[in-house]
């Protein structure tokens, strides 16, 4: 039997698609279950350690953004059928994680009186400071796994990466449950023990995905590790700027949430641990189109090598299908079982506990009400990237993030009154704007004409 073009690329989307986006829910499952560790220690320790992985969070995906570039461009000469174009891109991918990484270790020694300085209570910023001493030290195999994956996303061979994933998550479990708590005669480090579990789970993951690389009898061909030490300016100089936009479009969206995050502090450690609960459920959900959204810049990407515009669009339309039809379903989810989500973080029947369930439970609520605009957001700024549209998406994700969601939710937070919750409502109306603007975008580069087909790739 014929499949239709529509059909073909449904099964291609989700052979490349589902395990990124497992591997996205599994290693978010990470910080979930910390959370849940956390819960257990007390409202100030939940606080506290939701916090330091938030503000870890958003700044490991604004640097990772540095290096994804290597995807899109991989994907156009995948498509294009130029294997040494791969080769030099990967290569100068690894030389850029290494140049990162160092800054990247400078910020995080000094987060925690960052974050006193942004006004979080002192307790609490203090509480944060040896998780970010330890965890600092996976930040070069941090910036490694994510290249690696671009990379063998780019080439269809994303299968592999669950696994690794999954080996790491419960290398991290463990180390966590070890190290955070004093375990099999381990000290007993609190949030640092969390910091170095996730720090050596970091090495681990990247280990395993290079060894890989090197083994796998497709992508071994591509030989990137040769001539190593070759440092092209030109093509380096496409990554950081392409890769620049994406980092500033990745900080416009994260560092809205985190900001809210600091609200949140503002607002009290009782209204800051409601507020982790949330996020941190409505982060595990977002995994799902984040993974799905990395498939999407590659089948775009592939189809923009191939000079195909109308399998590009087919493409992007058909990530956007799939992740709104699940996000409708995570919706319903949510507000049938919102009361049991937050009894996963904290003890319901514990009357120390009630002050938090009650500011927790309505902020659940908004947020399950913006899941399907969040995830078309996702997918269509995705689809984008396939196309390497990247400074657009970059001008509007600050429109939208900053100027309507921050804006509107500090008004109705701080001055209609309505506090976490209206901080909600201000950052899912913001998500909401750049899901249609984005999507409107992308319809109208892959109408015919719309989009000047970007030139094959040479060296």
């Amino acid at each position: 039997m014929i499949q239709s073009k529509t059909g073909l690329e449904i099964q291609a989307f989700l052979t490349l698609g589902v395990p990124l986006a497992s591997a996205q829910v599994a290693q978010a499952a990470v910080g979930f279950v910390d959370t849940l560790m956390m819960g257990r220690l007390g409202a100030e320790t939940l606080a506290a350690g939701g916090l330091a992985a938030i503000s870890f969070q958003l700044l490991l995906a604004v640097v990772s953004g540095l290096v994804m570039a290597v995807g899109p461009l991989v994907a156009q000469a995948y498509g294009a059928g130029q294997p040494s174009y791969i080769e030099a891109v990967t290569r100068q991918g690894f030389w850029l994680a290494l140049a990162l990484s160092l800054p990247m270790m400078a910020v995080l020694s000094q987060t925690a009186g960052m974050l006193l300085a942004l006004g979080q209570p002192a307790a609490i910023a203090t509480l944060t400071g040896p998780y970010f001493q330890w965890i600092l030290w996976g930040a070069f195999p941090a910036l490694g796994f994510a290249l690696l994956r671009s990379y063998a996303s780019a080439l269809s061979q994303a299968q592999v990466v669950i696994a690794i994933v999954l080996v790491g998550t419960v290398f991290n479990i463990l180390g966590n449950y070890a190290l955070g708590f004093g375990k099999w005669g381990f000290p007993a480090l609190g949030l640092g023990g969390l910091g170095l579990a996730s720090g050596l789970t970091y090495w681990l993951m990247f280990g395993l995905f290079l060894l890989y690389t090197l083994q796998h009898p497709r992508l071994k061909t591509y030989r990137f590790w040769r001539g190593w030490y070759r440092v092209q300016p030109q093509l380096m100089g496409r990554l950081v700027g392409m890769g620049s936009e994406l980092a500033v479009t990745i900080a416009l969206e994260f560092s809205l949430f985190a900001v809210v995050t600091f609200l949140m502090g503002v607002l009290g450690p009782e209204m800051l641990a409601a507020h982790q609960t949330v996020y941190q459920t409505i982060y595990l959900i977002f995994m799902v189109p984040l993974g799905l959204s990395y498939a999407a810049t590659v089948r775009v990407g592939q189809a923009l090598g191939q000079q195909d515009l109308a399998q590009a669009r087919r493409a992007g339309y058909v990530a956007i299908a799939i992740v709104a039809g699940f996000m409708v379903l995570a919706t319903l989810g949510l507000l049938v079982f919102r009361h049991q989500v937050i009894g996963l973080y904290l003890d319901r029947h514990d009357p120390a506990n009630a002050p938090v369930i009650a500011l927790a439970l309505p902020m659940l609520l908004v947020a399950s009400l913006s899941q399907l605009t969040d995830g078309v957001q996702r997918v269509a700024s995705g689809s984008l990237y396939g196309l390497q549209d990247t400074r657009m998406p970059m001008v509007l994700s600050g429109l939208a993030y900053w100027g309507v969601g921050l804006t509107t939710g500090y008004a109705l937070g701080f001055w209609a009154g309505l506090g976490g919750v209206g901080l909600w409502i201000g950052q899912s109306t913001g998500v909401a704007v750049a899901g249609v603007i984005f999507a409107i975008r992308f319809h109208r580069l892959t109408r015919p004409g719309g989009l000047g087909l970007t030139p094959k790739p040479n060296l």
